[in-house]
């Protein structure tokens, strides 16, 4: 298990990361989804609650260039299944799972962003907490060492987690020209019970320079009932 401070406080660029886990009393579901931006276009943007989700808008309208892969809605609720992803793929796997598919299935379809040389991951996280019973599963489609003719379709699913543990994946391994993908699997995290302490702890260690927006709920596993909170550099 590494330490999720001294993770987002040693990379200046993760990009977009998801954080899954059980809260350490084994009370919650956790789900964490940071964005982050160097460019004025994906720095121009805040969270805002949309339902039981949340989606994207820009800050300030006038300044909106490209929307086609900063504007989209991270976290949607189907019943018992609350989708987290970092782009429009929550609405894949909304309408997937609507017709009975599997999360895995819903995104046969997708593949990594058409944003080359960079070729950002698709990173996408299903929690189902349903009768007291928690799990979840989390995705990412990325380029084989950034070749855009290859796809690599890796998923994660964890049944019956163990309190207190997470576990957390982004976008980029680094900054860098291109930006590296991700790579490994998914990192083991605390996860405690204190929804705002969590919440500072991510906001506080994202870097001060290039963090945008961040989501927090806690699902209370046994009646299924959420808390949230959001952060925005603007506003």
């Amino acid at each position: 298990m590494v330490s999720l401070e001294q993770e987002l406080k040693g990379n200046a660029y993760p990009g977009r990361g998801i954080v899954i886990g059980e809260s350490k009393s084994g009370r919650y579901a956790v789900a964490a989804y940071f964005i982050m931006g160097r460019s004025t276009n994906s720095r121009n943007r805040v969270f805002v609650e949309d339902g039981e989700g949340i989606r994207t808008q820009a800050f300030d309208p006038s300044k909106l260039e490209d929307p086609s892969l900063i504007i989209y809605a991270p976290v949607r609720v189907l019943g018992y299944d609350t989708i987290v992803t970092n782009g429009d793929q929550t609405d894949t796997v909304y309408a997937g799972l609507e017709k009975g598919l599997t999360f895995e299935q819903t995104l046969r379809s997708r593949e990594f962003e058409p944003d080359g040389p960079n070729y950002t991951p698709r990173i996408s996280g299903l929690l189902h907490v349903e009768d007291g019973k928690f799990g979840y599963v989390l995705s990412i489609l990325k380029s084989n060492h950034g070749d855009p003719s290859s796809c690599l379709r890796n998923t994660f699913q964890v049944d019956n987690p163990l309190p207190g543990e997470g576990h957390f994946i982004h976008t980029y391994l680094h900054d860098g020209n291109p930006l590296p993908s991700f790579a490994g699997e998914p990192k083991s995290v605390e996860i405690p019970d204190d929804r705002e302490a969590f919440t500072k702890m991510l906001w506080n260690s994202l870097d001060q320079e290039n963090k945008v927006s961040l989501f927090v709920r806690y699902i209370d596993i046994a009646t299924g009932k959420y808390e949230t909170q959001i952060c925005n550099k603007n506003g």
